[in-house]
């Protein structure tokens, strides 16, 4: 190719390139490629197998501008979360998680069965707002995904299917009030329109509320080669300062922030309307300034200390790849226990098939039978263990090893390892 020619083509690329969700400038970075893959909640039935499946692009930027790290929008949200089949209850420390958080807000805020009001958005099939319910607390669940949603609704927690922006937060609050408390865990990275999703919560809470948001940090992502968080319906990977960012623009302002081992590692922040904090009403906790500074020198805070983080998930992928392939050499069987949508992103960029991982295992009944996106490994029940005894069960939300580790203790019976692929592969006797 001439020096013209490539010119042109540098220029076409950046003439063609994805804008940044948060200030529009045009994204020509990447951060890492993973290549193709299909939406990670899509998974098959029987019926869908020998059909054909759309593939899409794991190529996630980072705006050189903001600093923020997103995946463009390949996939439609409304075609991710309308037929969502993750079910948060499914998971007993996650569960755990909610119930510990609403008795910490509770206790911060004075929230209390005469007059709060409290509002989830992206509240699933109620596993937090159960417990503020239990409390007398008046609730409302705000859920994109009709499947979940109604699973909520049989337990008696009042919950909307809608997708947040600031039109339909207004709408809500119009009908229901101000919310004393509003909650968005591990949604704000699940948004194209991050901004406009982030206006919905500033139109959702009262003028002396709050708003809390959990999110996986990045700076542990990279720290953790933590990748398999990476997929279609993670738009956004973000810092305290790029959340700071987006917020900022919605006229809400972080006044505190938690660091959290959850999702292997956490954010969650408490925002109050910006007004009350530049009046003084409101004064930013130490903990936001200290969590920058760990950011800053991690090297989040500029462009160039988000590189070689590619380096560190090929080895990932290679370590893997290779620990299968000497268990098939060796006549071992390997099955995999749990089917996030998280483990898809593995197994997919590392191009793992049944010839390699036999089977997955799953608790939640909807997806027994079925198989999982672009491997088209099967999932069954977890009884399935016991039947084919294994030597090997990888453990695919390893952000749960601990939890599953426990339950999978009767593997040892007949001899049979845990693995983990990510941070690093690892082989373990179960319950360790």
């Amino acid at each position: 190719m001439t020096a013209t020619a490539s010119a042109a083509a540098a220029a076409g690329l950046a003439a063609s390139a994805p804008a940044c969700r948060l200030c529009g400038a045009e994204l020509t970075r990447t951060f890492v490629d993973l290549g193709m893959s299909p939406p990670c909640e899509a998974i098959l039935r029987a019926d869908q197998i020998d059909q054909g499946e759309t593939f899409y692009p794991l190529n996630v930027r980072i705006c050189t501008q903001c600093l923020l790290v997103q995946l463009p929008a390949y996939v439609a949200e409304t075609e991710i979360f309308d037929d969502y089949a993750y079910f948060s209850s499914f998971s007993t420390s996650w569960v755990e998680h909610a119930r510990q958080y609403v008795e910490k807000a509770t206790d911060r805020l004075g929230l209390d069965a005469g007059s709060s009001f409290v509002v989830e958005v992206a509240s699933n099939d109620g596993y937090l707002l159960q417990h503020v319910q239990a409390q007398g607390i008046r609730c409302l669940g705000i859920e994109p995904s009709r499947t979940v949603a109604e699973a909520a609704v049989a337990k008696g927690i009042p919950t909307l299917v809608e997708f947040l922006g600031e039109q339909s937060g207004r709408t809500v609050r119009a009908e229901h009030g101000p919310a004393d408390l509003v909650v968005a865990n591990n949604v704000f990275a699940h948004v194209p329109d991050i901004v406009d999703f982030a206006k919905g919560l500033r139109a959702l809470v009262a003028d002396d509320g709050r708003v809390t948001i959990e999110i996986p940090h990045l700076l542990r992502l990279i720290e953790g080669n933590e990748y398999d968080t990476i997929y279609h319906e993670h738009f956004s990977y973000l810092s305290l300062l790029t959340t700071q960012r987006v917020l900022a623009a919605a006229g809400l302002t972080v006044v505190d922030v938690e660091e959290l081992a959850s999702h292997g590692g956490s954010l969650r922040t408490w925002s109050a309307p910006t007004e009350a904090v530049e009046s003084g009403r409101v004064v930013p906790t130490a903990a936001v300034a200290e969590v920058l500074a760990a950011e800053a020198d991690f090297g989040l805070h500029s462009v160039e200390g988000h590189d070689g983080f590619a380096e560190q998930v090929a080895q990932v992928r290679d370590d893997f790849v290779s620990f299968l392939l000497d268990a098939r050499r060796a006549g071992k069987r390997v099955v995999a226990y749990g089917a996030p949508g998280k483990g898809n992103t593995l197994l997919n960029h590392c191009g793992v098939r049944a010839d390699l991982l036999e089977f997955a295992v799953d608790r939640n009944p909807y997806k027994h039978g079925r198989f999982l996106p672009g491997t088209h490994i099967p999932v069954h029940a977890p009884e399935a263990l016991d039947a084919a005894r294994p030597d090997y069960v990888v453990i695919m939300p390893w952000n749960l090893r601990k939890e599953i580790s426990a339950q999978l203790a009767p593997v040892a019976d007949w001899g049979g390892k845990l693995v983990v692929a990510l941070p690093h592969l690892e082989v373990f006797e179960p319950g360790t």
